[in-house]
């Protein structure tokens, strides 16, 4: 299934992070379905799909503006959580006009930098579990208990390990791989994009001073902190994400 599709209105398609799937964007759903088209994707390798081989993000953004087109959509605005984040920058960047706005969630504008010596040590480090036999299901405990705060609403902790521990091994490996290609910082400065960038005050992996620092290059984007939340901001914080998110997404709608 390529989306969990709910509600009606302006499409809003919701793009995952490395251990989520369509539905762990449930609270979002719920929030905004009264008054948008919530279509949460699935990405390739996840909910029973094939991964894209050789997996890459041209290649994402290809299978959803594709997947996209086969749901009736055309333009839409974007809310992409981590990978799903930079996802969403991808498309702004080459295919601009099918983008109505993006909300980028605990993101970046490149992962890794240019040091091929940072990329060996985190594959090894991330797969060293999955090398030594230990399964996903097992793992996405210890993966989770490094990505959310002391703070976490226990449901949406639920909703987090739940998804994490249905991510297909072959699909980790892929997706960590992928991870490592992205670098669009020279976009930043040529985005038009209408832009909104949310961080978790407590979040590691996207910290809210890099985070900040990207918004800061993007014309007219707009930054926020949710408080008390990790790198799962949205699951962790979900009234207070979709307070922000929704704010921006019916403002958008105003426009002109």
């Amino acid at each position: 299934m390529s989306f969990v599709d709910e509600g009606k209105g302006p499409p809003l398609v919701l793009l995952h992070g490395i251990g989520g799937n369509g539905e762990s964007f449930r609270p979002q759903i719920e929030a905004f379905s009264s008054r948008f088209r919530c279509l949460a994707w699935n990405m390739p390798g996840y909910a029973g799909r094939p991964l894209v081989e050789p997996l890459s993000f041209p290649a994402l953004a290809r299978t959803l503006l594709s997947d996209l087109a086969d749901a009736g959509v055309g333009e839409a605005h974007l809310l992409g959580h981590s990978i799903g984040g930079m996802i969403a920058q991808e498309i702004a960047a080459t295919r601009p006009e099918t983008v109505r706005s993006m909300i980028l969630a605990a993101t970046s504008p490149a992962f890794g930098g240019r040091d091929p010596s940072f990329r060996e040590r985190f594959l090894a480090e991330r797969l060293a579990p999955l090398d030594a036999g230990i399964t996903m299901h097992d793992l996405a405990s210890a993966l989770l208990t490094t990505l959310v705060s002391t703070h976490a609403d226990p449901e949406g902790v639920r909703h987090a390990l739940a998804a994490m521990r249905a991510v297909p091994e072959a699909t980790y490996r892929a997706v960590l791989d992928c991870l490592l290609t992205f670098d669009r910082r020279d976009a930043l400065a040529t985005c038009r994009t209408p832009a909104f960038l949310i961080a978790g005050e407590a979040d590691r992996t996207a910290p809210t001073t890099m985070m900040e620092k990207m918004a800061n290059r993007i014309e007219g984007a707009q930054f926020a902190v949710v408080r008390r939340a990790g790198h799962l901001l949205h699951l962790e914080q979900p009234r207070a994400f979709n307070a922000l998110a929704g704010t921006f997404l019916d403002e958008r709608e105003q426009d002109p």
